[in-house]
């Protein structure tokens, strides 16, 4: 169309006609070439818009389903451009570095608060957060750190727990953080290589705030591991006890469900695993959606985290990984999938807060129980 509008605007302008015609044709290819400049503006523009359409989002690895963004984008006729990081540390460093341009970042209950502490978050637009209703109440109880929501919307509540190899030990067995005491499992046993996990579930086995600064619950913690739970241990392994439990090599692990259920063929998970998390609860995780101070695009990020909490778009969330339905409570009548475990159990899960400078105290004791002789 432009190229035939052109043609004949050229044909026109050197036509051999008369000076009538000429004037006639003169002001029609002034009135058509202004035409075709504010046509070309038009669709300039129109694109500037569209490119302007674009969210970035920088999230965990594999932690959003491409039919969630596609959806998004159809609807909200914009581009959702990912990247991804595969630690907290990592996408910290990042943005700390001066990484620009991304919109809306997945981090931790740890570092959601550092970074409102250190400014490099921007506050959402509660006006447009119609879906805060569908989030868990006792999930914004457990968040001390933002509890209104200001800054960061819940994504996934998430805990390690423990898997029993049922091909291997069926029955007779304590479900409590005390099986890791269990000389049945000796030799066949792990526990995650993060101290924050294991010092953190000995305190809550123990009685104690998985966060305790306590000299003495530490010591105590500390005393408790060594003699009761090591013993029986094989290792600490935060990556590769999946494929070893799935292999038989492990008959008790210490771990999150995805990375167990993710290596057992989906047809042998009933009869394989048995996975839960003790009543006493333990040490916990919750990955938020917020916006960055800099966010190119914050009408649609806000957009986005409202999209997220929808209960049927949440629930293809939750499906696409099995996730038990904790956050979004609403979800739970769209799922299709049955999850790994109930959410009810995470309910006196304790989330790991930032310890600044305490957190030296962990990792002193810590050091000693991972170089025990």
């Amino acid at each position: 169309m432009k190229k035939s509008f052109v043609k004949n605007f050229v044909r026109a302008r050197s036509a051999k006609i008369s000076q009538d015609e000429k004037c006639k044709h003169f002001y029609a290819a002034r009135f058509f070439a202004a035409f075709f400049a504010f046509a070309l503006f038009a669709l300039v523009s129109s694109c500037s818009k569209k490119d302007e359409r674009v969210l970035y989002l920088y999230n965990w690895t594999y932690y959003t389903p491409d039919e969630v963004l596609r959806d998004f984008e159809k609807e909200f006729n914009c581009t959702v451009k990912v990247d991804s990081y595969a630690s907290n540390e990592e996408m910290y460093s990042k943005l700390r570095a001066g990484a620009k341009g991304y919109d809306v970042v997945v981090p931790s209950q740890d570092y959601v608060s550092i970074m409102i502490r250190q400014g490099m978050l921007r506050e959402l637009d509660q006006a447009k957060l119609t879906n805060r209703a569908n989030i868990n109440p006792l999930v914004l109880e457990k968040a001390e750190y933002d509890p209104e929501m200001r800054y960061a919307v819940p994504y996934y509540f998430g805990a390690a727990g423990v898997s029993v190899n049922k091909t291997k030990v069926s029955q007779g067995y304590e479900r409590s953080w005390n099986i890791f005491s269990d000389a049945k499992f000796a030799g066949h046993a792990t526990m995650m290589d993060d101290m924050r996990e294991v010092m953190g579930d000995a305190l809550a086995y123990l009685g104690h705030d998985v966060n305790s600064l306590s000299d003495s619950e530490l010591d105590e913690a500390e005393k408790f591991i060594t003699q009761n739970w090591l013993p029986n241990l094989v290792k600490f392994d935060a990556e590769s006890f999946g494929k070893s439990f799935a292999s038989g090599d492990f008959w008790l692990c210490h771990g999150y469900a995805e990375v167990v259920y993710g290596e057992v063929p989906k047809e042998k998970w009933e009869e394989t695993i048995d996975f839960f998390i003790p009543a006493e609860g333990g040490a916990s995780y919750l990955d938020s959606m917020c916006i960055l101070k800099d966010a190119p695009h914050y009408d649609l990020a806000n957009e986005f985290i409202n999209y997220i909490h929808r209960p049927e778009v949440y629930a293809k969330f939750l499906d696409a990984f099995n996730f038990p339905c904790f956050v979004n409570l609403r979800a739970a009548q769209f799922m299709k999938e049955k999850p790994m475990y109930e959410a009810e159990q995470m309910n006196n899960c304790t989330l790991k807060i930032d310890l600044g400078e305490g957190l030296d105290k962990f990792n002193e004791r810590w050091q000693r129980i991972r170089f025990t002789d």
